[in-house]
């Protein structure tokens, strides 16, 4: 009796145990983080770049160059030789700075960026300038466009014949601001626009040499609504923000020996098919560079390359 109510005690306890304990947790297979994607690679979209140059802006003495022949696509670096025509137009007294534009029905062919002209509204030059060159605004480059030369494509005829003189033998527009062909928008051109990084330095030269009052513009970091001089076309204030980082950002900009910035312009681009581009100037010691970096495949690789280019190019020129 004694050992068969033992038993029946051991067999007790180890019920109420397996009753009283708690289910263990299955356990959870996790599948291994993803890893980050590749950057894009393509043609005209490459890491660290499809090709990059670095020149005295005065003389022109090529201090760096990599790949600058390679056909890339500029995308909103296209806004230069807009702003080129533009300025030669004012230099030449044909309209003027205060100058008013009402935008047409074209404003349309465009999209963000842009400052939300509307057909019927008007800016004055200097405004559309400074939507151009900070916010990249891609109506502007359009409204500015139609100004100069009466039409989109007369205008885009304008800026292949100005490339053609200044030697930008590698070039090809097909609009004004750089946006990528695309049916569902209805835009009425039908490829990229297409450059070299050589040819941009020589727009970039003729823009400093002859029209140094755009880094009026492309100097601008950011203003905001309170501060902005700028009047959209229902007259609000816009507010202003220049993506280029090599100017605006604390890890990227190129610092002088004396403490000052050296970077004060010109103009970044993107888009999908032709990664990210710049080019870029500034001074030091009296002496200015130009960098050019074009369709690398993430903004950070663009923005590295050109201010190691840019430090490298001042030392050379201004030790």
């Amino acid at each position: 009796m004694r050992r068969r109510a033992l038993a029946l005690l051991v067999a007790g306890l180890a019920v109420s145990a397996a009753v009283a304990a708690p289910a263990r947790k299955p356990v959870v297979r996790r599948p291994p983080p993803a890893a980050a994607a590749e950057p894009v690679q393509t043609a005209h979209r490459r890491s660290p770049y499809v090709g990059a140059i670095a020149a005295d802006a005065k003389t022109g003495e090529i201090l760096f160059s990599d790949n600058a022949d390679a056909e890339a696509y500029p995308a909103s670096v296209t806004k230069l030789m807009t702003a080129l025509l533009v300025l030669e137009d004012v230099k030449a007294g044909r309209y003027a700075l205060t100058t008013r534009v009402t935008a047409t029905p074209e404003v349309y062919a465009s999209e963000a960026s842009w400052v939300g002209l509307k057909a019927g509204q008007s800016m004055t030059v200097d405004d559309l300038l400074t939507a151009l060159l900070v916010n990249s605004a891609n109506d502007a480059a359009i409204a500015l466009a139609v100004q100069a030369n009466g039409s989109h494509t007369a205008f885009v005829a304008r800026m292949n014949a100005r490339a053609a003189q200044l030697g930008m033998a590698r070039t090809r527009y097909f609009n004004a601001n750089g946006l990528p062909p695309n049916a569902r928008r209805r835009y009425p051109w039908t490829d990229f626009n297409r450059t070299t990084a050589a040819d941009q330095l020589r727009l970039a030269r003729e823009l400093l040499k002859n029209h140094p009052g755009v880094l009026k513009y492309t100097s601008i970091k950011v203003k905001s609504a309170a501060e902005t001089p700028v009047r959209d076309g229902a007259g609000n204030p816009y507010p202003l923000k220049n993506h280029n980082n090599v100017l605006v950002k604390d890890a990227r900009k190129v610092i002088n020996p004396d403490g000052s910035e050296a970077v004060d312009g010109l103009k970044t681009g993107y888009i999908d098919a032709g990664g990210s581009s710049v080019v870029l100037t500034g001074t030091r010691k009296g002496r200015r560079a130009v960098v050019v970096v074009l369709g690398s495949s993430t903004s950070s690789e663009r923005d590295a390359h050109a201010a190691r280019l840019m430090a490298d190019a001042l030392g050379a020129i201004a030790w």
